[in-house]
C-alpha cells in the first residue's frame, strides 16, 4: 500500500514543479515584472495547450456565439495572462497587501460594511473569479476592517500549503468548504465578523439562476445567511486597470433583503455585467454551466 502513496506524492510534485519553477526563477525581479512574467507564461499555455483552449472555446461560444475564431483565440490568451497575474499575486498575497498605491476604492458598499461594524454586526462580501478578487480583502483592510474568506482546499498538498499560507495575509479566518467550515463561518458571523465568498462556481445542490444569459447551478448560501443573521450582502469587484498594475475596487450597494433566489439573481446580474464589460478578466475555465 506504500506504492500508491508514493505515486500520489510523485504526481503532486510533478504537478507543482512547473509553477514552483515559474515563481522562483525570477525572484530577483520586481513584483510587477514577476507578475507579468507568470501572466505571459499562462497566456502562452492558453494558446498552445489544446485541452485548455477547447474548454475556453466551448464556454466563450456559449456566451458569444458570433465571436470570430481569431478574436476568441486572442481573448483566451489575454484571459491566461490575466489569470497568471492573479495567481502570482495570490501566491504572494503578503506583498500584495502592502502595495496600497495600487488600490482605487469606491462605492457605497464599503461604507455599509463600516456602518455594520459600528453596530456590532458583520457582513457578507460576494464576488467571483474576476479581476483580482484578493484586492477586495486588501481594500477592506485599508479601511481598518478585516475579512475572512471561504476557499476550496486543493487536493495537491504543495498547492494547498502555499495558497493557504498566502491568503491568510488577506484576513482571517480562512475557512474550508464543508460542514466544519460552515459551523466556523456561522460563529464568525454571529461574532460580528466579515466573510468574503466567491459565488461563481457550479454548486451541484444549487438553484438554476441565469448567469451570463444561461441558467447556472448557484449556491444560495450567502443570501440565506445574510437574511438569517440580518447582515448586508455586498457585491464587490477588483477590476484591473492601468495595464493590470492597479485595481479599481468597487463595493456596490448591499443587495436589498428580499428572498435568497432574488438576492442571488441580483448578484449574478451584477457579476455578469462586469464580465461583459471586461470578459478577459473572468476565469472562463470554471465549467460554470456543466450538467445544467
Amino acid at each position: 500500500m506504500v506504492f500508491p502513496k508514493s505515486l500520489k506524492s510523485f504526481v503532486h510534485h510533478a504537478q507543482y514543479f512547473p509553477l514552483w519553477l515559474a515563481l522562483t526563477a525570477s525572484r530577483w525581479r520586481s513584483f510587477d515584472a514577476r507578475s507579468q512574467g507568470l501572466g505571459t507564461t499562462l497566456g502562452v499555455v492558453m494558446r498552445i495547450f489544446p485541452p485548455a483552449r477547447r474548454r475556453f472555446d466551448r464556454e466563450i461560444r456559449r456566451v458569444f456565439p458570433d465571436m470570430k475564431p481569431g478574436l476568441r483565440a486572442k481573448l483566451g490568451e489575454e484571459m491566461g495572462r490575466q489569470m497568471g497575474r492573479t495567481l502570482f499575486e495570490i501566491y504572494h498575497d503578503t506583498e500584495l497587501q502592502t502595495q496600497h498605491h495600487k488600490f482605487r476604492i469606491s462605492g457605497p458598499g464599503i461604507e455599509a460594511l463600516k456602518e455594520a461594524n459600528v453596530a456590532g454586526k458583520g457582513g457578507i462580501v460576494v464576488s467571483g473569479h474576476f479581476g483580482q478578487w484578493e484586492a477586495i480583502r486588501a481594500a477592506i483592510k485599508l479601511h481598518g476592517l478585516e475579512s475572512g474568506a471561504i476557499y476550496r482546499p486543493n487536493k495537491n498538498r504543495h498547492y494547498e500549503r502555499r495558497i493557504f499560507t498566502a491568503i491568510q495575509a488577506g484576513g482571517k479566518p480562512i475557512l474550508a468548504t464543508g460542514q466544519v467550515g460552515t459551523r466556523a463561518l456561522v460563529r464568525h458571523l454571529r461574532q460580528g465578523g466579515i466573510i468574503s465568498i466567491l459565488l461563481d462556481e457550479k454548486y451541484s445542490e444549487g438553484v438554476r439562476i441565469p448567469f451570463l444569459g444561461h441558467d447556472a447551478l448557484t449556491s444560495l448560501s450567502a443570501a440565506q445567511m445574510a437574511l438569517k443573521y440580518d447582515l448586508p450582502m455586498i457585491p464587490a469587484f477588483g477590476i484591473r486597470i492601468e495595464d493590470g498594475n492597479a485595481f479599481n475596487v468597487i463595493f456596490e450597494a448591499p443587495v436589498p433583503p428580499t428572498d435568497p433566489v432574488t438576492m442571488t439573481h441580483a448578484f449574478n446580474d451584477s457579476l455578469s455585467s462586469r464580465i461583459m464589460a471586461n470578459p478577459e478578466q473572468w476565469y472562463w475555465l470554471l465549467k460554470r454551466w456543466d450538467n445544467v
